[in-house]
């Protein structure tokens, strides 16, 4: 019995071993897939993940997107987190017209067929706040504001504007609460903090955690 007891010990740790070494593994090839970003300006002080398609995006500074996100005709503002498989954006088919396929509107497509290039309406640019979080596996519809210090719970479908520091989830995303009363959304929509640069953030960033300390400190 001590025997079997000690064999089994063993194969547990070598299983352990192979399962940490698969893990750590894992990670630099989920960062080798590399991302796609086209015709957008994203802030040296920003990050797009891997696996990720950016296209007609601007992102302001010190924001990312996470693993798998698909964003299109979006302009996202400073200190956003947007986590991985988040879609923003993209095409919609033209439902007053006798069809909705693409084989009847011009652009590349899914399918080869095309019985005419009709031209369908240009996309509506999307605009995300500063300091937005927006949860895992969201999406957003083409068109919407999402308003400065929101937050969109995960798995949410934003189909409507969201107000600044709300926080909605659900599908469709509804409203839950405000981050603050509304005279603290009032101070800290004037503050645009946002707009410190790195050295006055660097001097404030102690009191972060308290927004009456916060506006003091700043005279407002």
């Amino acid at each position: 019995m001590a025997t079997v007891s000690w064999l089994l010990g063993v194969s547990i740790k070598l299983k352990g071993k192979k399962m940490a070494l698969k893990y750590y593994w894992s990670k630099p090839l989920k960062k080798m897939r590399t991302s796609a970003v086209r015709n957008s300006e994203i802030h040296k002080t920003s990050k797009v993940e891997s696996g990720s398609q950016i296209v007609n995006v601007t992102m302001g500074r010190h924001s990312f997107c996470g693993y798998d996100c698909e964003i299109v005709n979006c302009n996202i503002g400073s200190f956003c987190s947007i986590s991985s498989g988040v879609v923003i954006g993209g095409g919609m088919h033209p439902m007053g017209w006798v069809s909705m396929s693409p084989v009847f509107y011009c652009g590349r497509d899914s399918v080869r067929a095309k019985f005419s290039q009709h031209q369908r309406e240009r996309p509506a640019v999307t605009e995300i706040g500063h300091d937005v979080w927006i949860g895992r596996n969201v999406l957003v519809k083409q068109g919407v504001s999402i308003g400065t210090g929101a937050v969109v719970g995960m798995g949410s479908v934003v189909t409507k504007d969201v107000d600044p520091y709300a926080v909605v989830a659900g599908n469709p995303a509804g409203f839950l609460r405000k981050r603050f009363s509304d005279a603290t959304i009032t101070r800290l929509l004037e503050s645009r903090w946002w707009l410190f640069d790195d050295d006055k953030l660097i001097e404030c960033a102690a009191l972060f955690k308290s927004p009456e300390d916060f506006f003091t400190h700043i005279k407002l």
